[in-house]
């Protein structure tokens, strides 16, 4: 670290820097997506009766706090919509600085503060302080190690409460540095979240209007920000719209969540019940499950891997068996030394040196720093082609006849087996076409060759699918249906069901594991050793025997009228029926939890105080055979 005192030799810098964090990282080629905004509180004066053992009064509606200052008041403020500061950069000489009074902002906030106590509408003010504090884009820490830049780790975003957080946070950066990975799941908070795209300032500081009053705001389920929209686009994000999208926003990419009928507007309309869309996805959702949908896929993350060692990095990363024939897909999980998930993803082998490996938008940084972490000095090329690549998804029982108007390949099982891929022109494209599915349902996912096919090529697919569907019930379907249909299907998500805490034999995911491919792979040993100890906690898909209560994440689990664990995802299942999801049990009294146990038990679900009986499936309660799929 060079510094006007010097040069500083050494292993590992920490970036502490708060509120300069992002110029900081930029210092070192690494993005820290965070902004100043002005923090505005005032002291009253000395007010009677106040006395230091009272608390802290927090009143969220009116963005307000209020707590004693030495026989006065502090009242202080988030609200909804505050003012971004240093969007020409930090004062060098900056140091415990305030800003100018603005009464007419705080105003507001200090009416509604009254009413709540009238005792500030009897007392002056001693003090209005205006200062600046650092909020990140989702109101979360900025922990860990860059993915870019090895020993590099980060500190920084703790939105207000750094004070609160810093034993815990800088213990949890002492155990990630001394122990090479966190000691606990921390994706919630992992720099590694955020896209790079995430960096730029002016989307920060549009940004952080909001973010900050997120603090006091009400989170609802499915909640959408409504500052920094577009950054990242689909190429097929102007056709979307015309379909009557409302998008929601992940890593920055805006993606179709569900769409609106003719008379209803595309927006939100929150709530802890069925929120407004729920008809809407629900309609989608039967369409998949009937007919057909069509899915922007677009945002799905793909990084190529090749070259001469590609097969012998990726075997040692995956604990499935990638030496397969050119075309064939694998689902893989890529697993730590302590058997946990560190990516869930497909990989297709396309000829005997390139492989493409296709993950999600949320976890495409930190899944491709860790390819890349492990290539050291291989002959291996990673590349990120996920732009060069933009994916529809075709899904449910009718995709066949949908795609067969627009190719003349031939589709059935037997010439186009599922998880396989295939080079065929559709529409007159060149599409790697790939017989896969999130869903549950005979699907493809189609991947264009956007360099071959032009600048349109993508939206050419698309209208040539809608036309050809029109006949076989297509309809566009968003991401709220996804979720649903995959619930219904008990297909696993990484950083909702899956961690890296978390093992295949715990997440019934081992028959993705190839236990004795040559070479092994990184994580065996700890598999094996808990294969043989047996586990303490195992994921299970639940419906709920109310059909109307709604699950959404955290509710308790409990068995035999002991709490045994907590839901990791949960979501409705519209052909179902009822509430679906998936939750990690633990056996109260301490032993293995494998079948038996699981059978054996009566179970029900804690939702807002109040017990809900519901079912444990070991197998999907949906296509268990898994028929539909390869039909």
């Amino acid at each position: 670290v060079e510094t006007d005192g010097g040069v500083i030799d050494c292993e590992y810098v920490v970036n502490c820097a708060g509120m300069w964090g992002r110029e900081v990282g930029l210092m070192a080629g690494v993005p820290v997506p965070l902004h100043a905004a002005e923090h505005i509180y005032v002291v009253t004066t000395p007010i009677e009766g106040v006395r230091a053992d009272f608390p802290v009064l927090r009143d969220p509606d009116a963005t307000v706090y209020i707590k004693e200052d030495a026989g006065k008041l502090l009242v202080g403020c988030f609200e909804k919509r505050c003012k971004p500061w240093g969007m020409d950069g930090i004062p060098e000489d900056f140091e415990f600085g305030t800003f100018q009074e603005d009464w007419d902002h705080f105003a507001p906030v200090y009416e509604m503060a009254m009413e709540r106590v009238p005792a500030l509408g009897e007392t002056g003010i001693r003090q209005f302080l205006v200062g600046p504090e650092s909020f990140t884009p989702d109101v979360s820490y900025i922990l860990g190690e860059a993915p870019d830049v090895r020993n590099f780790f980060v500190a920084c975003g703790f939105n207000s409460i750094g004070i609160a957080s810093s034993a815990g946070a800088g213990r949890i950066v002492a155990e990630w540095i001394v122990n090479g990975h966190p000691t606990m799941d921390l994706w919630d908070v992992d720099i590694r979240r955020f896209h790079p795209a995430q960096n730029d300032a002016a989307y920060l500081a549009d940004r952080v209007t909001e973010s900050m009053g997120l603090l006091y705001a009400m989170h609802w389920p499915y909640l959408q920000p409504v500052t920094g929209r577009d950054l990242r686009r689909s190429p097929l994000h102007d056709r979307m719209a015309a379909a009557r999208a409302c998008f929601g926003v992940v890593a920055g990419y805006e993606r179709p969540n569900w769409f609106a009928p003719e008379s209803v507007a595309p927006e939100y309309d929150y709530s802890y019940g069925r929120q407004n869309w729920f008809p809407y996805a629900a309609a989608e959702h039967t369409a998949v499950r009937e007919a057909a949908g069509l899915f922007d896929q677009c945002s799905f993350a793909k990084i190529l891997v090749e070259g001469k060692d590609a097969l012998v990095l990726l075997q040692q990363l995956c604990a499935n068996d990638i030496d397969v024939p050119a075309l064939k897909l694998v689902y893989t999980a890529m697993l730590n030394p302590r058997g946990g998930f560190e990516a869930d993803l497909t990989v297709t082998r396309l000829d005997e040196t390139a492989f493409l490996v296709v993950t999600a938008c949320a976890s495409f940084i930190r899944d491709f720093a860790h390819i890349r972490r492990h290539a050291g000095e291989q002959g291996v090329r990673i590349s990120d082609v996920t732009d060069a690549w933009p994916t529809i998804g075709i899904m449910g029982p009718n995709s066949r006849d949908v795609l067969a108007g627009i190719t003349d390949a031939a589709l059935g099982n037997e010439a186009f087996p599922f998880a396989t891929a295939q080079r065929i022109e559709m529409a007159g494209l060149p599409v790697l076409a790939s017989r896969i599915t999130y869903m549950g349902e005979l699907g493809w996912e189609l991947n264009l060759d956007a360099a071959a096919a032009g600048p349109d090529g993508i939206g050419e697919l698309h209208d040539a699918l809608v036309g050809a569907g029109a006949s076989h019930g297509l309809r566009h379907a968003g991401y709220h249906a996804l979720h649903s249909l995959r619930m219904e299907k008990a297909y696993r998500s990484w950083g909702h069901d899956l961690g890296d805490e978390d093992t295949p034999l715990e997440t019934g995911l081992g028959f993705a594991v190839a236990w004795n491919k040559p070479g092994g792979f990184i994580g065996r040993d700890a598999l094996l050793a808990q294969k043989e100890a047996g586990i303490k906690k195992r994921l299970v898909q639940f419906t709920l025997d109310d059909p109307e209560p709604l699950l959404f994440h955290d509710e308790v689990v409990w068995r035999a009228g002991k709490r045994a664990g907590n839901l990791a995802s949960g979501d409705y299942g519209h052909h179902l029926g009822r509430a679906v999801a998936l939750a990690y049990l633990r056996d109260p009294d301490g032993g293995n939890v494998d079948a038996d146990w699981i059978r054996d038990g009566a179970y029900e679900i804690e939702i807002a105080g109040e017990k809900f009986a519901a079912t444990a499936h070991l197998r999907p309660a949906y296509d268990p055979k898994s028929e539909r799929v390869k039909a």
